[in-house]
């Protein structure tokens, strides 16, 4: 997989007397190529997550092309683009995001199911354990911490074995402990030719990450890697 962002931008209209518009990405180039890890740092409302929710595909650019190897996503139908999202991408966003109707283990195999590709309780159990939640596969996501709450996110993101991952603050809600366990499990994914792309606020994030950026005021500036 290589996914390439050329010129990309991303501004917003303001409503009301004033009707200003407001930049918050500056154009952009990148690429992210499989079995790596990118990290991207920088403050709140700097422009990290507007960006990685261009480049995965949930947020139209005002202006430049996203291409996923040499198909431009922004191109599709979005029915095209839904198919190709939960078949080729993982994502954790930030907050909680857990169907409460259902099991920790059937939210895990969720992205499966929607795509008809059903995969076995074993695959999901198999990352529950590696996420330290192995004994809560039966529970409901409302008797999980927020830390259980991202973890589980974390499960459900890996089934498929995604070609890219994207992460928005995957470790805001944990300890260090567990922040090391779930760079550790993204390493992995890495390793096993995903590209992974992780927004974070973690500094010890430099020690999994191939290449780091800085994300400020909209502009993306390279600290670490080629």
């Amino acid at each position: 997989m290589l996914i390439t962002a050329n010129n990309i931008t991303k501004s917003f209209r303001r409503k009301g007397r004033a009707k200003s518009s407001v930049q918050i990405l500056q154009s952009t180039d990148v690429s992210i190529q499989s079995g790596n890890v990118y990290v991207i740092l920088g403050r709140s409302g700097s422009g990290k997550s507007t960006l990685i929710n261009i480049l995965s595909g949930l947020l139209l650019p005002s202006g430049g092309s996203v291409k996923y190897n040499d198909t431009d996503i922004y191109s599709l139908t979005d029915g095209e683009l839904s198919q190709l999202r939960c078949r080729r991408v993982g994502y954790i966003p930030q907050g909680q995001s857990a169907v409460a109707t259902l099991t920790v283990r059937e939210n895990v195999l969720l992205p499966s199911a929607v795509i008809g590709e059903g995969k076995s309780f074993a695959r999901a159990d198999e990352l529950l354990k590696q996420l330290g939640l192995s004994e809560l596969g039966d529970a409901s996501p409302t008797e999980l911490s927020g830390g259980e709450l991202r973890r589980l996110a974390i499960a459900r993101a890996l089934i498929n074995s995604p070609e890219v991952i994207f992460a928005d603050e995957p470790t805001n809600d944990l300890d260090e402990e567990n922040s090391r366990l779930v760079f550790e499990q993204l390493k992995k994914a890495a390793e096993s030719g995903a590209a992974v792309v992780i927004v974070t606020h973690e500094l010890f994030a430099y020690e999994f990450a191939d290449t780091v950026y800085r994300m400020q005021s909209g502009s993306l500036i390279r600290e670490k890697g080629q």
